[in-house]
Parts: structure tokens; sequence; C-alpha cells
């Protein structure tokens, strides 16, 4: 992983965006730095080569402005459909000096799926709190390239398995490998035979 100068649990100017996150109401009321603690995760689950990503539901910027920190050379796409987080987005965006490399887009996400440079475009797309399990991979396969990664949240361990059944490989998904509680599933669009 790509290091970021100051870990993200520990930079002010986060802790400060994500304190206004909860005073807003964009945010839960979990404590920040563990919102950040499992943020980090999704850095660390991306591959190296993926330098863009999409975030689908982004709410507050969770986990996206916590990978943007964590991951310097990634550039990223946050998507909400609120008009009220996607307000907040820009003004976290624009306090965190990160618009260089990190849009914010209010919007369906399916319908951005089918606009030219959206679909198939991106690395790796990450979802922490997008909507059901199976609609949040399913959606968010759609902007992932051949060979990239898709990294949602799990429940914690001790629920069963919530993939089992699905036919993942029909949808061009490699059958997920849990990291602490996020989930990567490799991307292979028409591949009959992907690996599981």
């Amino acid at each position: 992983m790509q290091s970021a100068s100051v870990p993200p649990d520990s930079h002010k100017g986060l802790l400060r965006v994500l304190g206004e996150a909860q005073r807003i109401g964009t945010l839960g009321s979990a404590p920040i730095t563990e919102v950040i603690r499992h943020s980090t995760w999704f850095a660390d689950a991306l591959p190296l080569d993926a330098l863009r990503v999409i975030d689908l539901g982004s709410g507050a910027g969770v986990p996206g402005l916590i990978v943007a920190v964590a991951r310097p050379m990634v550039q990223i796409a946050l998507v909400d459909r609120r008009t009220k987080c996607a307000d907040a987005l820009h003004r976290a965006v624009s306090a965190l000096d990160l618009a260089q490399r990190v849009s914010v887009h209010c919007g369906d996400a399916e319908a951005l799926s089918r606009l030219p440079g959206w679909k198939g475009c991106f690395d790796a797309a990450i979802s922490r709190g997008f909507g059901p399990p199976l609609l949040t991979l399913t959606v968010a396969a759609l902007f992932v390239r051949n060979g990239g990664v898709v990294v949602i949240s799990e429940p914690p361990d001790d629920v069963p398995d919530r993939w089992t059944g699905i036919d993942l490989a029909s949808m061009g998904l490699s059958v997920p490998q849990r990291l602490g509680p996020v989930a990567v599933f490799h991307v292979e669009h028409g591949s009959p035979n992907i690996k599981k």
C-alpha cells in the first residue's frame, strides 16, 4: 500500500470533516476513530494498480475520503444521490484539499453506470452502505474494468456467509476473499470460467 504522510486516524482535517458530518447527520454516531479504522481496510484491500476508484453511496465520504488520505496516488469519484450528502462532500473535499483527485457526483449510481466514461472504467469500486449486499455488488461491478475489484463491507465474522447460493460467476465475479470487515471480489466480465 502507498502510505499517507499522516495516518488517517491521526489526520486532523479528516477528524474535523467527519466530526462535522456527524453534527449535520450524514454520519452515524460511532466513534470517528472506529469509522476510520474500519475504512482503512478498504484502502488496504485495494491492489496497488487500482488508481481509479469509485465509492458508491458515499454519504459522509466513508470510506472514500479515508481511502483518499491513505492512498495518495488514487483518484476517487464519490457518488451519492442525496443532495445534502453531495453538498457536504464538496465542502469536505475542499477542506481536505483533495479536489485535484477526488470528485463528487450527485446522482443515481445505476444511471451513471450507463454513461460513457463510467461503465467498466474504474479499477475498483468500494462501498460501505450503498444498499442490500446483492444490489451493491451488482451495481458496483458495472463500474469496474476486467481485472479490477469490488470491495464491500461484510457483517461480523459470526454471521453466515451471505454469498452462498449466489451465482457470482454468472455476474463475472470471483468468490469473495474476506479481509477483516471487507470482502474483495475480482471482476472478469464475460468470463465463463472465472477463477474461484
